[in-house]
């Protein structure tokens, strides 16, 4: 079975508004992460380089928990919050990952390798 990784990115049509916005979707984060089965990792964040832009990354153990994550009160409380934020655009895709494998080795040298 291969993890389902998110990543979006979602631009506010105005700057000074975006930290308000994350700190709204910080209780959805929390139940996500608390109650949904298959979720690994779920955060919005500020992006510290673009001061419009929120990154997010989410990880799932499956697909078939990512597909009910979409049939979730959370996935729909935090759409309709983030959409009634002013938003420019929001671009999301989703990766599925085969294999996964620790950055650094036994020398504590980084390694692209999945070895």
């Amino acid at each position: 079975m291969s993890l389902i990784a998110v990543e979006a990115a979602i631009t506010v049509a105005d700057p000074s508004t975006r930290q308000a916005l994350i700190d709204r979707s910080i209780p959805i984060q929390q139940a996500t992460r608390d109650d949904e089965p298959g979720c690994v990792v779920y955060c919005f964040a500020a992006d510290p380089c673009e001061d419009d832009l929120i990154q997010v990354y989410e990880l799932w153990e499956s697909e078939e928990s990512l597909q009910a994550h979409f049939d979730h009160p959370n996935y729909h409380a935090m759409r309709d919050m983030l959409g009634a934020g002013g938003l420019v655009s929001a671009v999301s895709r989703k990766h599925r990952i085969d294999a996964t494998a620790p950055v650094y080795n036994a020398d504590r040298t980084p390694s692209a390798a999945f070895d």
